[in-house]
Formats: structure tokens, sequence, C-alpha cells
């Protein structure tokens, strides 16, 4: 016996064999419940899987497939809208276009036919006014001016006189344009200046210069080259040249231009002679 066996407090207490095998029944028993229930859920693992398989997957599919179609048909679609937004745009765009081209060109027309209507309006006022001047001076000059019936003149023109009448008829048919003095448009003096160029006599430019230029002389006794004017002398408004039997060349108006006309279209007020 050991020197400690007496000690109570050293002794352990032993266990009944009953109690331990109770104990180790237990625990075999809750290891074999475990045991059962992992195989059983294993193999209702393994059997559902396959019809999972068989059942969601086609189902998947599907889904995918009818959702590719549709963003197909969307991207389509909209290519489509764009197309036909991009083609609505360039109509509109084109539209614009024309109807700001159809502005300016009937802008322009109507800019040209109100400068038209004003020349017209001016020419009318200018032979308002040369009526009355003329009806002046025929009434104040006792002979110095005459009405249409009773100017007259020579008809032949010879030398210088003969080469500005020829010069003033082939301009005849070209345009007025307010100080021009040639070769394609002219105004009055613009003309009669270039006329007297062609034979070597240099004249004033305006029309208030050249009706003072040479000397007076009676419209009864016109010769052709005389310069006729209208208005007072020095302070004309218009010229022309007298080109022989009642005749007058000038650059009229815009809507004339350089034009033959009896002297009955528009009676002078009196005339030079330079030649």
């Amino acid at each position: 016996m050991s020197h400690t066996a007496h000690i109570r407090s050293h002794r352990k207490p032993r266990r009944s064999a009953s109690s331990i095998a109770v104990r180790s029944g237990a625990a075999v028993g809750v290891l074999s419940t475990l045991a059962v229930a992992g195989a059983a859920g294993y193999a209702n693992a393994a059997d559902a899987a396959p019809a999972t398989q068989t059942l969601e997957l086609p189902t998947l599919t599907a889904d995918v497939a009818s959702q590719v179609a549709q963003s197909a048909d969307a991207t389509q679609q909209a290519a489509a809208n764009y197309e036909l937004q991009a083609e609505r745009d360039a109509a509109a765009a084109n539209a614009a276009k024309q109807a700001k081209a159809d502005l300016a060109d009937a802008k322009q027309k109507a800019e040209a036919k109100k400068k038209a209507q004003e020349e017209a309006r001016k020419e009318a006022a200018a032979r308002a006014t040369r009526n009355a001047e003329r009806t002046v001076l025929t009434a104040s000059a006792s002979g110095s001016s005459a009405d249409a019936s009773t100017i007259t003149g020579s008809s032949s023109a010879t030398g210088s006189a003969a080469a500005i009448i020829n010069f003033v008829k082939a301009q005849v048919g070209k345009a007025y344009v307010s100080g021009a003095t040639g070769p394609s448009a002219y105004d009055c003096s613009g003309l009669v200046q270039t006329a007297f160029k062609q034979v070597g006599v240099s004249l004033p430019r305006v029309s208030q210069d050249q009706s003072t230029a040479g000397t007076q002389v009676s419209l009864s006794n016109l010769q052709p080259g005389d310069i006729l004017y209208w208005g007072s002398a020095g302070s004309a408004y218009h010229v022309a040249v007298y080109v022989g039997d009642g005749m007058f060349v000038g650059a009229q108006n815009p809507s004339t231009g350089v034009a033959e006309k009896p002297l009955s279209y528009d009676p002078p007020s009196g005339a030079v002679r330079v030649l």
C-alpha cells in the first residue's frame, strides 16, 4: 500500500461500468442517426440534380433567345428611326435653304421693281418740270424758244457734225446708267461728251456746263450736231444731240436707255452750237 493511500483527498472516485455503457450507447445512437440523415440528404440531392438540369436549362435558353431577338428588333427599329429622322432633317434643311433662296429672290425683285418705279416717278416729275419751264420760257423769251411745230433746222450734216451724228446713232439701244460715259452705257451728258470727243472736242462733264459750252442758237435754226438742253442755260438737267430732220439722240432714262426721238417727244428748252 502506498503511503498516501490513507489520505482521502488523493483518491479518485471510480465510475461504474453501467454508467459508462449507457453513455457509450447514446453516443453511438446519435452518430448513427447523423449518418442516416446525411446519406438520405446526399441521395435526395443526387436524385434532384438531374431533374433540375433537365427542367431549368431549356427554360433559361428560351428566355435568352427571346431577349436576344427582342434586342435585335429594338436595334433594327432604332436604326430605322434614326434613318427616318435623318431624312426628315435633310428635307427640312433643303426646304429651309430653298425658302431662304426664294426670299432673297423675292426681295431682289421687289427692290428692282421699287427702283424702277422710283425712276419712273422721277422721270415723270422731271418731264412735268420741263413742261412748266418751257411754258415760262416761251412766254418770256419772245422767239428765243419755240414749240415743237416751229422747231426746224438743216437735215444734212458734213465733217465733224456727221461723225458726231453717226456715233450717237450707233449707241442707240444701249443702257442708261448714271455717271457712265460708255462704251456699253451712258448718262445724258456722258453720251454728249463722248460723242464730241470723237472729233477732238473736249466738253465739260455735266449738263449744266454743257448748256453754256458753245453759242446759244434759236430752236428754229437748229443744225445737226447742235447740243439740245432742257432747263435754263447754265442750270440744265438734261442734254442730247440734234441729228437733223426734227430728231435727236439722247440717253434718256433707265427704262428708255439711249434712244432716237422726235423733238415733239420732249421739246427742248434751248440749244448751243459748238462746231
